[in-house]
């Protein structure tokens, strides 16, 4: 049976996350791995993989926060987190976007759109960093993340494949190699 005191708490945490995510929910990543390394024992290594997840499954890629409620809490756990950490988004997204409309082309938004635009770049970049971090540890990761990077880029050859063929080649190196 799951403690009331650990929902509550995932809840809270969730929720603030939610908030918090401008520019998308990789800009509280950082965030996120401390509290669930400092409350819950989930290891930076084990985030990254649970983080990978998200990334390949289909719809929201924040959709892995269902994952880590689940490790903690399981269903009860999950479910709380699906709550706590897209309603309040979704309200922010459905208020913000009436008064948004209303407000129309004016100076205003402008300067709300031109402010905010640097900031949620620069929160996504620290939640990749964050994430960067702990799976870039070995000349193989180094090596994937460049060639990734340059095929996503430079080419126009379908992400997916981009990524599940990196994927791919990634086991293969790091078996042969003994190298992260």
């Amino acid at each position: 049976m799951t403690n009331t005191a650990t929902l509550l708490g995932l809840a809270s945490s969730f929720a603030l996350f939610s908030v918090l995510a401008v520019g998308g929910g990789v800009a509280v990543l950082p965030e996120m791995q401390a509290l669930m390394a400092e409350r819950y024992g989930i290891s930076g290594e084990s985030f990254v993989h649970i983080y990978g997840i998200g990334q390949l499954a289909p719809g929201p890629n924040m959709l892995m926060v269902l994952a880590l409620g689940y490790r903690i809490a399981g269903f009860a756990g999950a479910l709380t987190v699906l709550v706590a950490f897209f309603t309040p988004a979704l309200i922010l997204s459905l208020v913000g976007g009436r008064l948004w409309d209303r407000v129309g082309e004016t100076p205003w938004r402008r300067a709300v759109q031109n402010a905010l635009e640097p900031v949620s770049i620069g929160l996504m970049i620290s939640g990749l960093y964050a994430i960067a971090r702990e799976a870039l540890n070995g000349p193989v990761s180094f090596g994937l993340c460049a060639m990734t990077l340059a095929l996503l880029v430079t080419t126009r050859i379908n992400p997916v494949l981009i990524v599940l063929g990196a994927s791919a080649m990634g086991v293969v190196l790091m078996k042969i190699s003994g190298l992260p």
